[in-house]
């Protein structure tokens, strides 16, 4: 079991914001979903989106925060590991639908058919955007060219699902010519990759993939 520590003070500094399910804990494990790669996934990413842009993160702390908790609304992205186990009130429920709708965006990661599943989630999202779309994404969405080019999905790198990653998104309308509201890695785990890449697990060339789509993500949340 790893300690939680506590969310740092809100002061404008971009800081990784970890959506999570059921009643808060003092400690996370394999066994609480939501918390899969805390802390190291997002440190490790932090220090990279440090090294690369001028945001500035907080490359320590994460905030976690509840789907209602009216906290969220500071922060412009939120990201959540292991979706398809969510199970929302109805107070979660509204307040995540205001937060996608007031301009608040979502990367959801590390969920496949054998892992919550996506029929779970879509029920969930449904509720959140009632008549929502899911869009399967290609290359040419502007995400993938927020600051790195990427241009082929075929490469980006698998760890231990089986079949390709999946990529999907909702729109605001419905309009894949408006803004993304929620980006969905499905079958895949890309924060994985940020846990274990000081480990020499995996080839720097897989992790680098990685990291190259979280850096994409947190731009084009952060500048639509």
């Amino acid at each position: 079991m790893i300690p939680v520590e506590p969310n740092p003070p809100y002061d404008g500094q971009f800081t990784f914001v970890r959506l999570r399910y059921g009643p808060p804990t003092n400690y996370v494990a394999q066994s609480i979903p939501w918390s899969h790669d805390y802390p190291a996934g997002e440190r490790h990413f932090m220090k990279i989106l440090n090294e690369l842009t001028t945001m500035h993160p907080h490359t320590e702390e994460t905030s976690i925060l509840a789907f209602d908790d009216p906290e969220v609304f500071k922060y412009p992205l939120a990201y959540m590991a292991e979706p398809g186990f969510i199970n929302l009130s109805e107070a979660e429920v509204a307040g995540f639908s205001a937060y996608l709708r007031k301009g608040g965006f979502v990367i959801f990661d590390d969920f496949s058919p054998w892992r919550g599943g996506w029929e779970p989630f879509e029920a969930q999202m449904l509720r959140v955007l009632p008549g929502a779309r899911f869009v399967d994404l290609d290359a040419t969405h502007p995400i993938f060219h927020s600051f790195f080019e990427i241009n082929d999905l075929s490469i980006i790198p698998q760890n231990y699902d089986s079949g390709r990653p999946i990529f999907r998104g909702i729109f605001e309308d419905n309009d894949p010519s408006k803004r993304l509201l929620v980006m969905i890695n499905f079958n895949t785990d890309i924060s994985e990759y940020w846990e274990w890449s000081d480990t020499g697990l995996k080839p720097i060339a897989e992790n680098n993939e990685a990291y190259k789509l979280g850096v994409n993500y947190i731009l084009y949340g952060m500048t639509h």
